[in-house]
């Protein structure tokens, strides 16, 4: 793993006295070559549901989302992933750098139930190939997530 600024993100968890551990990817490398047990690694997605308002839901990084799950949580009719070209103007963030905190604007947040659970889980620092590894519970709070089963049934 080598050294690299911190990312906004960093900047707030750093701010709220959030303890984390920042970590940063060569491009050509993947999370098991730097140490990093693909199964706390977790993915953030941007949706937009039957009310036009948008949602952030953070899942296994190997896993679907199940968006009849999701909007059924969420006590919607449907949701559906946003395009990519709609990411960055939506969020401040890129695809592959989409973190769920700090966006432009705060967006309800869930976290997979599977994340509960956990000592740490991995998310993104904001830039790609840039994370964070922290306490999902502790960063749940921070953020005022739920929990809940999105995963699709594989």
């Amino acid at each position: 793993m080598k050294k690299n600024s911190k990312t906004n993100v960093c900047r707030i968890l750093d701010s709220k006295k959030i303890k984390y551990e920042f970590v940063v990817r060569e491009e050509d490398k993947e999370f098991e070559e730097i140490g990093i047990d693909r199964n706390i690694c977790f993915k953030t997605l941007v949706l937009e549901g039957s009310d036009k308002n948008h949602y952030v839901c953070v899942i296994p990084i190997d896993a679907h989302l199940d968006l009849k799950k999701a909007s059924k949580f969420l006590k919607l009719k449907s949701i559906r992933m946003i395009l990519q070209k709609d990411l960055e103007p939506l969020t401040g963030y890129v695809h592959g750098g989409c973190s769920p905190v700090g966006m432009k604007t705060k967006f309800k947040t869930v976290f997979d139930e599977t994340a509960k659970n956990m000592e740490k889980f991995l998310v993104s620092a904001g830039k790609v190939r840039n994370s964070i590894i922290v306490n999902p519970v502790e960063f749940a709070n921070f953020c005022d997530v739920d929990f809940t089963d999105l995963v699709a049934e594989q």
